[in-house]
This record gives C-alpha cells, structure tokens and sequence, in this order.
C-alpha cells in the first residue's frame, strides 16, 4: 500500500489534531510550521515536503490516540521515523524519505557536534533522545555527517526543534500538499 495525497490529508484531518507530545500544538501544527520554516528557508519542495511529513509514523500509530501520556513519558521509543516510510515509497523519492528517516538521528549528531543544541531541546524531546540511544559519541557522528541525506535531515531537525509555537499562523495543509504533489513520483 502506498499513502496517496488525499489518504494523507484525511490522516491530517482525523488523528492531526492531537496533542504532539508534551508540546504546546497539536500534530498538525507542528507539520505545518515544520514545512513553513523549510519553505521559509528556500528548502527544495522535496525537503519541504519531508518537514510536512516527518512525524507521519505518530499519526499512523493507532495507540497514540489513546494514551494519556506521550510515549516517553511511558519509556516507549516508538520508532516513528520508520513507521511511515514503507508507505511514502511507492509516492517519493530518497529526497523525502531519507531526511523523515534520518531525522532522528540528526538530533542526535547535533547533540553531538553542537553541545548547546541539548538546551534548545523541549522535555519531551531530551526524553526521546534518551530512548533513542542518547547522543552520537564521535565514531558515530563521523559517519551520520557522511551519508548522503545528513545535511537534509539535519535541516529538517532544526526546523522540527523550533515548530512548537503555540498560536503560529501557517499556510494550510493544501498549500503544502500542493508543494508535495510536484514531487510526487508519477
């Protein structure tokens, strides 16, 4: 099964407005301002369309729509960077999937590289790198900077860290699906 435009837009409708864990917006929000800071930064529409979609895996999670606390706070490393890529492959091309898979990772390798990353992290974010094995010793980060996708996913980290803005106006869900549907694999 592939996730088509139109399946993402109703996954965005029904499960998007839930609380992004721990955050003071909602799943929606958060992907919204995500893409608009990418978009506000000149990002390609590929990368501007991974910012939309790199916590997809949290909506496709049905559990999470159910539980009263965010999964960290639970000890649960739910491993959503992963969820959703066997679905996007059939849509977009490595330019999306790589940096949504990756994005985990690039908090870590900043945590890594940039020590005052680690302030900028929100509660539930220091809780999740915990859970997601902590930050790169330098081996690992070495190797993280070299792949293909790195700086990407690194970028997209960054805007993912800041699109927590309770209140922030964006351009609709439409305006960024219209972004994704030119990079969609045709």
């Amino acid at each position: 099964m592939t996730l088509d435009l139109p399946e993402i837009a109703r996954l965005f409708a029904e499960r998007g407005g839930l609380a992004y864990a721990g955050e003071p917006v909602s799943q929606s929000e958060h992907a919204l301002q995500c893409a608009w800071l990418a978009e506000q930064a000149g990002a390609s529409d590929a990368l501007v369309t991974a910012a939309l979609l790199h916590d997809l895996g949290h909506l496709l999670i049905a559990e999470h729509q159910t539980l009263s606390q965010s999964p960290t706070e639970l000890g649960i490393d739910d491993r959503h960077q992963y969820i959703a890529l066997p679905l996007l492959r059939g849509a977009f091309d490595a330019a999306v999937r790589e940096p949504i898979r990756l994005h985990v990772d690039a908090k870590r390798y900043l945590c890594a590289t940039q020590p005052d990353y680690v302030a900028k992290l929100s509660p539930d974010s220091v809780r999740s790198l915990a859970l997601q094995g902590g930050v790169m010793n330098d081996d690992a980060a070495l190797r993280f900077a070299a792949l293909a996708w790195a700086a990407d996913a690194v970028r997209l980290r960054l805007w993912d860290e800041a699109a927590k803005v309770e209140g922030l106006r964006t351009p609709p869900l439409a305006h960024f699906l219209a972004t994704a549907a030119r990079v969609m694999l045709r």
